[in-house]
């Protein structure tokens, strides 16, 4: 049985073994066996700690939304107004951490499963309420609700389409320029709908 207290940081460990085996083989290829021989351990270990092969992937995908909510509040720190935080949330989506080849083939070997794994599907859900609703949060600062409600709709869309564009080889966008047109995109629909519907902005 594993030693007292060694369970949070074994389960990390087969989860960055499961990240990079995603990475060097794809996600149909990974298997316990496989995470458990680049873990330096055995597939009765892992097994122990997720069952399967279905929980050990769910535990990753929450692993990977965990470390966007993490980035997202290390960007938040230098963030003093309603418009830094919604500018912070796209500097956390497209963060240095966002673009390690492992996490970008985590992310889009997870969302290709997110219409067939149930488990998948409500943790993916999670993470978009999570990015409208702080983003909505803030935009109610800067803009009449229904404006807010538009842009806080569209700019995740916006984000995830950029995201992905720029993890492709053939995307033709690098992160930056990904980061620098989500945030043209945000100060553009605030200062056209400010200009439609002017209205009181409150830090």
């Amino acid at each position: 049985m594993p030693k007292v207290g060694m369970e949070p940081i074994r389960q990390q460990q087969y989860i960055e073994a499961t990240l990079e085996t995603i990475h060097d083989e794809g996600l149909h290829a990974t298997t316990l066996s496989k995470v458990a021989r680049r873990a330096g351990t055995s597939t009765g270990l892992v097994a122990h700690y997720f069952r399967d092969k279905s929980g050990l992937l769910e535990a990753t995908f929450r692993h990977l939304a965990r470390e966007l909510g993490r980035e997202y509040r290390r960007q938040l720190v230098r963030a003093q107004t309603p418009l830094e935080r919604a500018l912070a949330l796209i500097e956390a989506n497209f963060a240095e951490s966002q673009a390690r080849p492992a996490i970008v083939s985590g992310w889009l070997s997870f969302w290709s499963q997110v219409n067939h794994r149930p488990e998948l599907a409500r943790v993916q859900r999670v993470v978009a309420s999570r990015l409208r609703s702080n983003l909505l949060h803030d935009l109610r600062h800067l803009l009449p609700l229904e404006d807010a409600v538009h842009v806080a709709t569209g700019l995740p869309v916006l984000i995830d389409g950029l995201w992905l564009r720029a993890t492709l080889t053939t995307g033709g966008v690098s992160f930056p320029e990904a980061r620098e047109l989500a945030r043209d995109y945000l100060m553009t629909q605030l200062a056209v709908r400010e200009k439609e519907a002017p209205h009181d902005r409150t830090a």
